[in-house]
């Protein structure tokens, strides 16, 4: 079984988001369970600034972008701890800047996006018929390898090293499309005809993402329940009609996590290790966490969030009921950037209650192992989230997950009202309606818990315990695969 992997983030290399992590952990795992696979990325700035181990390869190409012609060359390198080989597509005017896809410090998008990725979307098939590979899956993600089933049926379809070759897509954040100008048809090299409303054009817009679904054999996302959410106008961001069209050939793989690197028995980052039998490290962890953010050494739970500040993630409801959380025997540690109205917000209540809240509006590996090691309670209101995957860490250290019961949260996290502690499969705390009552009633209930040291340690335990490894997930796509080419 030979795999082609795109994705335009990959970690250690460059990353912006989740998106990277998967990339940069699920082929590793699939090549353990004994595929062949070849991950692709752009060969952005950074990479070339952190002087990771690359090597220059003999391979050029070119690519027709409108009436001009662009050319490329290829680097190879390998994923760290592997021996996945990885090639980066270089073009040093789209991909020789700081940013991956906007202006460093700002949501502002590169003004040309469409022409950096379908340089690349077009350029992985030409380096693939360089490299004489014969691939029987391309496996692309997201909006900007979009366009790459729809030249695999295009414009491809009669090259000899993709006569056999099917196309996956995965959607890891269906908010995000690919929407460009209509004219930018004109430089994709494809045929006018396929700008209409059942492919390519979405609202007068040229949309990558709409491509890639039509276009692609089967589509996955990345857990059960966003899986069935997109396919409703709630969740379904204008595209619910066409993936309920699809619905037959779309399916939820759950993301999984590194255990090499969120394990508190071997964690480098946090000042004492603990795990299921010994869990006298995570008491050190949790007065190290008070002393870093000085806040006074309590017995009270730490309810932590490490998190993008947006809506998406649901601060409004934390805001509507952060004062009553202030009345509450808590305190609160916040890691991350975003909106300006939620990072003052949160730096006016830091000032006003230092000794309840702490507030660091940046984001370093460090801190999020300390804050996973040292809370108690960590909190996840997402308005929708596609899988998530901090709540999967807050398992593995013992930090009870309070979550909003919708996408993977909805997948990962059992309430303790559904099931007895003693099942072992109870494993945290979750509330259905979008609503910051809800939210405050199921924090109260999980204090309530918290005073219950007996009970409260065997909720820990369960989450503990599960398995939500990245093995799980590969072997999940590994089965696709195989179907999708046993069904050729």
């Amino acid at each position: 079984m030979k795999v082609i992997y795109l994705s335009s983030e990959v970690v250690p290399f460059a990353k912006t988001g989740g998106l990277a992590d998967i990339a940069g952990t699920i082929p590793k795992s699939l090549q353990k369970l004994g595929v062949e696979i070849i991950v692709f990325m752009p060969f952005y700035c950074i990479v070339k600034e952190n002087a990771y181990p690359v090597t220059k390869t003999d391979i050029q190409f070119e690519v027709r972008i409108g009436d001009k012609i662009k050319y490329g060359f290829v680097y190879k390198g390998f994923l760290p701890d592997s021996q996945v080989p990885i090639y980066f597509l270089d073009n040093e005017q789209y991909y020789g800047r700081k940013g991956l896809y906007n202006y460093p410090g700002t949501t502002k998008d590169f003004e040309d996006n469409s022409e950096r990725f379908i340089f690349f979307s077009r350029g992985v098939l030409e380096v693939i018929e360089k490299l004489n590979v014969y691939p029987h899956i391309l496996h692309c993600n997201d909006w900007q390898t979009g366009l790459v089933p729809v030249y695999l049926k295009t414009k491809y379809a009669g090259k000899a090293c993709f006569k056999n070759t099917k196309a996956i897509i995965t959607i890891h954040n269906l908010a995000y499309q690919g929407l460009f100008w209509h004219l930018d048809m004109n430089l994709t090299g494809l045929e006018w005809s396929l700008f209409n409303w059942k492919q390519l054009e979405f609202y007068g817009k040229l949309s990558f993402l709409k491509g890639g679904i039509v276009f692609s054999d089967l589509i996955t996302t990345v857990s059960k329940t966003y899986a069935e959410e997109i396919q409703t106008p709630e969740y379904g961001e204008g595209l619910d009609g066409v993936l309920k069209e699809r619905a037959s050939d779309l399916y939820g793989i759950i993301n999984g996590i590194d255990y090499t690197i969120w394990n508190p028995e071997s964690d480098k980052f946090i000042i004492a290790n603990y795990g299921m039998k010994n869990l006298n490290g995570k008491q050190l962890c949790k007065k190290a966490l008070q002393r870093k953010y000085k806040l006074p050494e309590r017995g009270v739970p730490i309810v932590g969030m490490i998190t993008r500040l947006a809506d998406q993630k649901g601060l409004d409801l934390v805001v509507d009921k952060f004062r009553d959380l202030m009345k509450a025997g808590l305190q609160f540690i916040l890691l991350g950037t975003g909106e300006q109205r939620y990072q003052e917000f949160f730096q006016d209540y830091a000032r006003t209650y230092p000794e309840k809240v702490a507030v660091k509006l940046s984001f370093d590996e460090r801190s999020a192992h300390e804050i996973e090691a040292g809370a108690d309670m960590f909190l996840m209101p997402s308005r929708y989230e596609p899988c998530g995957l901090n709540q999967l860490y807050s398992l593995r250290y013992g930090t009870v997950p309070i979550v909003r019961n919708t996408g993977g949260l909805a997948d990962t996290i059992l309430d303790v009202r559904a099931e007895p502690l003693s099942n072992g499969k109870a494993n945290g705390f979750s509330f259905k309606e979008y609503n910051s009552d809800l939210l405050l009633a199921t924090i109260i209930r999980a204090m309530d818990l918290f005073k219950d040291k007996t009970q409260w340690t065997t909720l820990m335990k369960n989450g503990m315990a599960q398995d939500w490894s990245w093995e799980r997930s590969a072997r999940e796509y590994a089965a696709l695969y195989k179907k999708i080419v046993k069904d050729e």
